[in-house]
């Protein structure tokens, strides 16, 4: 087997004690996340980024050697290839590694710790503890972020009717979907996922707490990445009848102290003029979020903004590796 490191030096947390920096293998690194975790894992000086050779990549005896020389392994593969790994790794026993998932095979399995640091004030600590963590989906990441302290308040009651719209750039749709974009045969933008079935509404609805499943309408536009995530609200269908000041009071409660997620105050929201577009944040782990209210109309939307490749999907992976491995938060 022949195993390549990315950087120096070669001895691993794992073999030669804590005094030694924490050892990460990527597993399926040429895919959109993949390659953006690789691109952020350059700029870690405290992790070792250890790779195995492309003729060995499907070989399962290889691909567990290098495992077993690893602290943390990344999962950047389809659902299945993902759960054929997570059997291999369950396989070994004592020198089985850390994994974080990227892919959808885990989300919401009762085993799993979800990979959002910010979801509720202990969650980063679960998982600090975690062995199993699964990273989350970008369109989730915002719906989630807006939905969770409602609830959680009282605010929302679980089985409000939610309507989630949301549009990304086309870099989260998979392989063909970017080359269609790229070689100019998609359309400048569509709605897609009419079919009631999209991958994301089961992580949404649970880690939200929704005990209705909300509609989810996703769209895509014709820009490489960056994400805004949308939920419209009648204000006066709400338990007490809240403000959007009451909302907006909810989010920045929840959210207090957070190094990436920030509550826009409700002046900056004002001054945008009634528009908001979604590239802002992009090659940023930043989660932006908005109360768009009114009180003449008593009607809100909360608006999340994001990088579906950052924090939607590889920045994430990189801040919850980091809380796996007891690094700093960076």
């Amino acid at each position: 087997m022949t195993l390549t490191d990315s950087q120096q030096p070669k001895i691993t947390g794992k073999t030669a004690g804590a005094a030694t920096k924490p050892a990460v293998f990527v597993d399926g690194a040429s895919g959109t996340t993949g390659l953006g975790i690789q691109e952020r894992l350059r700029l870690q000086n405290d992790v070792v980024v250890k790779s195995i050779a492309e003729d060995k990549r499907k070989d399962a005896g290889a691909k567990r050697a290098l495992m077993e020389e690893v602290d943390l392994v990344i999962l950047c593969l389809p659902d299945d290839a993902a759960k054929e790994t997570v059997a291999l790794i369950d396989s070994m026993g004592a020198s089985a590694p850390k994994v974080l998932d990227a892919s959808t095979a885990f989300r919401v399995a009762s085993d799993w710790t979800y990979g959002f640091p910010e979801l509720a004030p202990d969650q980063a600590d679960k998982i600090r503890a975690a062995r199993k963590v699964s990273n989350p989906g970008c369109y989730p990441t915002g719906g989630i972020a807006l939905l969770r302290p409602l609830v959680d308040a009282g605010l929302l009651p679980s089985d409000y009717p939610v309507t989630i719209n949301a549009v990304s750039g086309y870099s989260g749709g998979g392989k063909s979907m970017i080359a269609s974009f790229e070689d100019g045969s998609a359309p400048s933008f569509e709605l897609y996922g009419l079919g009631f079935e999209h991958k994301h509404l089961p992580e949404t609805q649970l880690y939200s707490k929704l005990t209705r499943r909300p509609i989810f309408v996703p769209s895509v536009g014709n820009y490489r990445q960056g994400m805004l995530v949308s939920v419209p609200l009648h204000l006066d269908t709400l338990p007490g009848e809240p403000s959007g000041a009451d909302l907006h009071a909810a989010l920045v409660k929840r959210y207090a102290g957070s190094t990436y997620v920030s509550v826009m105050p409700p002046e900056n929201a004002a001054t945008k003029g009634g528009r908001l577009e979604p590239e802002a944040l992009n090659e940023t782990n930043k989660l932006e979020l908005y109360v768009f209210s009114s009180d003449k109309h008593r009607q809100a939307v909360l608006v999340a903004r994001l990088d579906n490749l950052g924090k939607g999907a590889s920045g994430a992976a990189v801040q919850n590796m980091r809380l796996m491995l007891g690094l700093a938060e960076k």
